[in-house]
Formats: C-alpha cells, structure tokens, sequence
C-alpha cells in the first residue's frame, strides 16, 4: 500500500464514510439516531434550516420522521423547519417544494437580510477594513452565521436541538462555514458519500428536481448561486469516488488533498497550548 492509499484509507476511516451501502438500512439508522438522541436528551424537539437543496431536504425530512417516531413511543417532540432567505432567495420555488415534500410540524420564515447588513455596515462604520477582493466572501460567511443564529434562538427558546447537514463529501473538502452551517448538536447524514444522500433522498420518495439539484451555498452575491463544484474545482462524483476507496485522477487527489489540509481547523476543537505543543512533537 503506498502512502497516498494509507492516507486515503485514513481520511475514509476519520470521516466515518459508509461501507457497504443500503440505503434503507442508513435511514432506518439515522432516524433511529435522531430520535433516541432526542429521548436521551430530554429535548423537546429538532430545528433545521431548509434552502432547497437536496442536503437540507433529506436531513429534514429524516427530522420529521424522527419527531414523529418521538411521539409514538409517548414522548413530545416537533420538528421546526426554518426559512432563512437574505432578502429574495433566488431558488425560492425549490425551497417551497422541499418545505412541502418534509412536512414538517412547524415552518418559519426568518428573513436574515436586516441583520447580516446590520453587522455589516457596523463593522465598517467602527473603521475595520475589508478588502473588496475578500468582501463578497467575507459577507457571505456573515449570512451563514446569522442563519446559525436564528436555529439556535429557536433551539434555546423551545428546548430542542439544531441539526447539521454536514455529510461526508463536504466535510473532507471543508466546504461549510466554520460557526455558521458547520455548528449544529447533530449531523445525521455524517459519513454519507454526496451519492449516498441522493440514494436516501430517493427512498424517502424526495422529489427527484431536488434530489440532482446542482448543489450551491449561493452566500456571494457577485456570483449567485455559483456551483459548488465550481467553487471548489472538482466534481462530487470525484469527492465521492475518493471517499469509497476509488481511483481519482492525480490533479483530483491534490485538489481534494489541498483542501482537506487547509480546512482542517474546521473539523476540529479549538487549538490550546498543550495540543499545539504534541503537534510539534515537543
């Protein structure tokens, strides 16, 4: 085994990536998950924000199923879908129709554009200065810290628990936003190929448009809804492929590689000085 498998074969193990596919046997699993978790817990529920695409969509929808899986084994639990749109969201019809396909037991809608631009124009107006170069992606990463703060104002009002979309695919590439759609109490599709969340959504009877959905964070507003696999240079099915144990193209495998070493401060707890000591081997 050279080191580029072993390494491969490590990344695999940290992330949790699922062996031996069913995908009836990984809903049933997670759905179990979310609502022993809840009933150990003493929580009174599930908080997720939907955008429409297909990572949200399935999350949510295995939300509702647990909430509701909750109450037939005689506890109280609701699932709260949350709309969190800046201003208009451009894929508005998409969002509608994941609502409607989860069904969930409660929906908002928390329009963050007020207070992204509120911290926005606060920062700039106490003299920080952002390059205009970094600005659109800078405010964008605002936008999905705001979102987190609007499920955790639900969570801590109503005593329930944020859900996280984060999925293997993502994760090895560190596309997510540190504090922002990257903090949650619990990540049901963990370990699960982007492959692996579309094969769940289709068991769940998900509308297939959302299901092949071209995923996208559309957090920049000079490039709405820009793809991810454009923003980060190559595609899902290559992210997938690599987390299954597949052979990559070299360019892929250092694309992934780069960005699975630049992001690594976002799979991980905060540095402290005895853990920057080991790392260094002193």
């Amino acid at each position: 085994m050279t080191d580029s498998d072993t390494q491969q074969q490590r990344i695999i193990e940290d992330l949790e990536t699922v062996s031996a596919f069913d995908a009836a046997r990984e809903t049933e699993r997670r759905i179990r998950f979310l609502a022993e978790y809840v009933l150990h817990t003493g929580t009174q529920g599930l908080v997720l924000g939907i955008s429409g695409g297909v990572d949200s969509t399935v999350a949510g929808r295995l939300c509702q199923l647990a909430c509701e899986r909750v109450r037939a084994e005689g506890g109280d639990a609701a699932f709260v879908a949350i709309r969190l749109p800046y201003g208009v969201q451009k894929d508005e019809a998409d969002a509608i129709r994941a609502v409607a396909a989860i069904g969930a037991d409660e929906v908002y809608t928390v329009n963050i554009k007020d207070a992204v631009d509120g911290m926005w124009d606060a920062c700039l107006a106490a003299g920080i200065s952002i390059a205009d170069a970094r600005a659109d992606f800078v405010k964008g990463n605002v936008k999905a810290r705001e979102r987190m703060i609007a499920q955790y104002t639900v969570a801590g009002a109503r005593n329930m628990l944020v859900v996280g979309t984060d999925q293997a695919a993502e994760a090895v590439v560190g596309f997510f936003t540190k504090h922002g759609d990257g903090a949650a109490d619990l990540t049901p599709l963990y370990g699960l190929p982007k492959r692996r969340v579309r094969e769940i959504g289709r068991h769940l009877g998900m509308p297939e448009n959302l299901i092949e959905k071209v995923p996208t964070a559309d957090l920049e507003e000079d490039k709405p809804l820009i793809s991810d696999e454009v923003a980060l240079g190559v595609r899902y099915a290559v992210i997938d492929d690599y987390l299954e144990g597949g052979d990559v193209s070299p360019a892929d495998e250092a694309t992934i590689l780069g960005w699975y070493r630049r992001t690594g401060h976002k799979r991980a707890l905060p540095v402290t000085p005895a853990g920057w000591d080991a790392s260094r081997g002193a």
